[in-house]
């Protein structure tokens, strides 16, 4: 039995708690339907579809960069329609097809550890796959001043009609700006560095890619975003934006005031601010295992967690992606099989 919030509750035991129903929690959790173990998959969201669910409508799905098939079911998207809807719809019909166990909506306050594994709500497993991503943890950096304007992160944009006729100062580097870039009339771009734009990746480049946001988890050290390596991709949103003239980009202000920002002495005015400036690991629920080196990241051994090996971390660091994210669930599934006795 469990004590919790309202008394008493049975505890269930499981082999494996997945924690989070995206594109890394559902891979994780068809290979371990493939293995034959036990396993819960709880998802803090009301529906299936991951982050997806939460992008603005105006995001089309012919917009995207590639969305790489979950394992065992081809996704084959509709040339029109909000990646949102599509993507959420594959989600479910893949959650449906394989009749996998999400509880929702079930949020995970803390992972706890036991001496047979770990506690996860009225959860008793032996292993644990996170798979929270980052969208519920958005970044705004701290800027002086004060702006008496509206601000919002990118993860509650929803598309440019509510910034008609206004101006705007879209902030960050990544391919959040560029999509807000592409949809808004005029705006005014700013970033930290100057923006680089490849307008091929290769294969040999993407692995030296993956490998350098790899050694940075290996080392203990808090895992820079792939975008922030490979760079801009010259996309159909980045060539939007720049029709637009959108592209003009220009370095970070020195402070905010009440009517917009300051570079100096020189002042340029805004009705608002969209802080494109991305996302953290949401990985606060894992507080209380002690997981933080001295460099302030999370110490990884491909997706096994150095200080907790029955940990597995997918879609975090190197795995950051839809293709990564399928591998690395794979892959924690395998060791979690393989390594540890309890689950063989």
């Amino acid at each position: 039995m469990i004590r919790a919030r309202g008394g008493v509750v049975p505890a269930v035991d499981t082999d494996v708690v997945v924690i989070g129903a995206g594109q890394a929690g559902l891979s994780a959790a068809y290979w371990l339907r493939r293995r034959g173990l036990s396993f819960v998959v709880l998802d803090s969201s009301s529906g299936p579809g991951g982050a997806w669910q939460h992008r603005s409508p105006s995001l089309s799905v012919g917009a995207l960069h590639r969305i790489f098939d979950l394992p065992g079911y081809p996704f084959t998207p509709p040339a029109s329609g909000s990646a949102a809807s599509v993507v959420s719809s594959y989600f479910r019909d893949y959650e449906s097809a394989f009749a996998l166990p999400v509880v929702r909506p079930f949020r995970v306050e803390s992972v706890s550890r036991l001496a047979s594994g770990f506690q996860v709500g009225p959860y008793i497993a032996s292993g644990v796959i996170n798979a929270t991503g980052t969208w519920t943890a958005p970044y705004v950096p701290f800027y002086p001043g004060t702006f008496a304007g509206r601000q919002l992160h990118y993860a509650d944009y929803r598309g440019p009609e509510e910034f008609a006729g206004q101006r705007v100062l879209v902030v960050g580097g990544g391919a959040s700006a560029i999509h807000v870039l592409a949809e808004l009339p005029s705006a005014y771009w700013v970033t930290r560095s100057e923006p680089v734009f490849h307008r091929d990746f290769t294969e040999e480049y993407g692995r030296d890619v993956v490998a350098r946001v790899a050694e940075r988890v290996a080392a203990g050290l808090p895992p820079r975003s792939v975008v922030s390596v490979t760079g801009l991709g010259w996309t159909d949103l980045a060539r939007t934006a720049q029709a637009r003239g959108n592209l003009e980009r220009h370095p970070m202000f020195d402070r905010l005031v009440a009517g917009g920002a300051m570079w100096g002495s020189h002042f340029e005015p805004f009705d608002a601010i969209i802080w494109a400036t991305g996302f953290r690991a949401a990985l606060s629920h894992l507080a209380p295992l002690h997981l933080r080196e001295p460099g302030g990241g999370i110490r990884m051994e491909g997706t096994r967690v150095v200080r907790e090996p029955r940990l597995h971390l997918v879609g975090y660091g190197p795995s950051a992606s839809t293709v990564g994210a399928n591998r690395a669930g794979r892959a924690a599934v395998h060791e979690l099989a393989s390594r540890d006795l309890a689950l063989c």
